[in-house]
């Protein structure tokens, strides 16, 4: 795999256990998985997009889209308690090495440009960093639960813009080599990531059904194509 192009892993279940069906739930017209698939399929420098799944209804629909690779999930890996980096493990011991991008069918809002300049950023950034990770970054006054402060000093009343960020792992994307991923554990994050910030409004994730109403409106306002 050559520095222009890269793997997308998508696993994807046929089932969910907050949210019924929600990754083949219609979502403004299209199953939900159809969005985020949609997405990586008009990125350039995605070569394939690897579907792992337990789901017949999940294959047939991801196969319309002509860079999906189907991993039939074993049934070891099946279950609501697999952990994610078991089925990346799985997934990568069949595909060999090469760079890898992970995203999930819960974040509708992703934008093709978002997840190419990820990976620009990633590649641009080997000298220096083993993977990449999305984050949402916040300025404000957080303190832990003894008061103690996070980020600032309650005797200097910065202004909020002023303040050292935090940052959340927002789950959104990862981008790591093979190598680094068995040589860190089976970890997606490496020893020297780089923090990729990311919108609130891309880094929507559907995790309930308030989630999943959220997203329909946001979608309605910010189809695909328009700016974010």
């Amino acid at each position: 795999m050559n520095h222009t192009s890269i793997s997308a892993l998508v696993p994807i279940k046929g089932s969910s256990e907050r949210v019924h069906g929600k990754n083949t739930r219609n979502f403004c017209g299209q199953p939900l998985l159809c969005r985020v698939l949609a997405t990586l399929q008009l990125t350039a420098c995605i070569s394939s997009i690897v579907v792992n799944t337990d789901s017949s209804t999940v294959e047939k629909l991801a196969r319309q889209y002509d860079k999906v690779v189907i991993h039939e999930r074993p049934q070891h890996l099946c279950g609501h308690t697999i952990s994610m980096n078991s089925i990346i493990a799985y997934d990568l011991q069949l595909l060999g090495e090469g760079h890898y991008l992970q995203t999930h069918v819960t974040n509708p809002m992703l934008r093709a440009g978002t997840v190419a300049n990820a990976i620009s950023s990633y590649m641009y950034g080997l000298d220096n960093y083993d993977s990449l990770f999305s984050v949402l970054s916040y300025q404000s006054r957080f303190y832990k639960t003894d008061f103690t402060p996070l980020n600032h000093d309650p005797a200097v009343l910065l202004n909020t813009q002023d303040l050292a960020p935090l940052y959340e792992e927002n789950s959104c994307l990862y981008v790591f080599s093979a190598a680094s991923f068995f040589q860190n554990g089976h970890n997606r994050i490496g020893k020297a990531p780089y923090l990729f910030p990311m919108s609130r409004l891309e880094s929507l994730d559907i995790d309930t059904e308030d989630d999943f109403r959220l997203a329909e409106v946001a979608w309605q306002a910010f189809p695909e194509g328009s700016p974010i």
